[in-house]
């Protein structure tokens, strides 16, 4: 059996719907009231019913009519989605868009840059991996992702593109209970290598072999490696070490008194919080499309 249903028809019905009147549809839709009229009566000749109540002073939906009207406005929303599609095709416009950042990039900025991202590409899918140091090279080196914002490693391949972008602050912390931050409120002062040698300190670890025998910033002889940075987090708030982390992660910790920082004199009180580099990287031979290189430089813009 076959419904002479279209896609004209149905958009007519939700306009007179949103309208209130087939006159007040016909104006906005720029057409006579007797078109509208015909598409209407020519939908529900399709249906088999009436779909306005037409004994009124305005047509008022009958049951059959709000029944019909959810499905009548997913289907056109559809339709309008495809066609947003194809134009974007026709553009040269990629239809997804992948990217990898590593966990210490500020997550609060990344999501802004998404917002507006969805507004001006609707129709790109986006894909979204979270890795830890060269976890996050090697998803782009392997062409997981179409680009990735990496740490200390812009130069790790000539296979990558790279941008430099601003080095995340980082700040050595412990919870306030941990002997490190005893010691350091009951002498006053900085703490030295010595001091911190003989405590459990925690530090993130790579999945992959990038890194591979590659030790930054770490002093104590005890270690706890992990991969990732949210466990890190937990246990340094449990007391169950010290360890470096990015200062925008910790910022409300610090202030709240839940976690303390450690005045270290390797790193001197001027530039007493070390750093660490941060590019944007893609493929020498896999530039982004026109979506992806405009999600990138917005990244980069808001990294500097």
């Amino acid at each position: 059996m076959e419904f002479g249903i279209n896609l004209d028809q149905l958009h007519v019905f939700a306009v007179t719907v949103e309208e209130g009147s087939f006159s007040a549809a016909a104006r906005r839709l720029n057409r006579s009231q007797s078109s509208v009229t015909y598409a209407i009566q020519k939908l529900e000749g399709t249906v088999g019913v009436p779909l306005f109540d037409r004994s009124g002073y305005r047509p008022d939906l009958t049951e059959a009519g709000r029944g019909l009207l959810p499905r009548a406005r997913r289907v056109i929303e559809t339709s309008a989605g495809f066609e947003r599609q194809i134009r974007a095709l026709r553009e040269g416009i990629e239809p997804e868009v992948t990217m990898v950042v590593d966990a210490m990039f500020p997550m609060p900025s990344l999501f802004i840059v998404l917002s507006k991202f969805d507004q001006r590409f609707p129709t790109v899918q986006t894909r979204l991996y979270v890795e830890s140091m060269g976890a996050t090279v090697k998803t782009v080196l392997e062409g997981h992702a179409d680009f990735g914002i990496v740490i200390d490693f812009a130069n790790v391949s000539d296979e990558l593109a790279s941008v430099a972008m601003d080095a995340i602050e980082l700040v050595p912390v412990t919870a306030p209970t941990h002997p490190l931050a005893l010691m350091q409120r009951q002498s006053g002062e900085t703490l030295q290598d010595e001091d911190l040698r003989d405590h459990l300190q925690l530090v993130l670890t790579d999945r992959s072999e990038l890194t591979k025998g590659r030790d930054n910033g770490v002093v104590s002889v005890r270690t706890c490696r992990l991969a990732d940075l949210g466990a890190k987090h937990a246990m340094l708030l449990a007391g169950m070490g010290w360890g470096n982390m990015p200062v925008h992660m910790v910022t409300s910790d610090l202030e709240a008194g839940r976690l303390v920082e450690l005045v270290i004199a390797r790193w001197p009180k001027h530039v007493r919080r070390p750093t660490i580099a941060t590019a944007a990287v893609h493929r020498q031979d896999r530039p982004p499309g026109p979506a992806g290189s405009w999600l990138l430089e917005q990244l980069v813009g808001t990294g500097r």
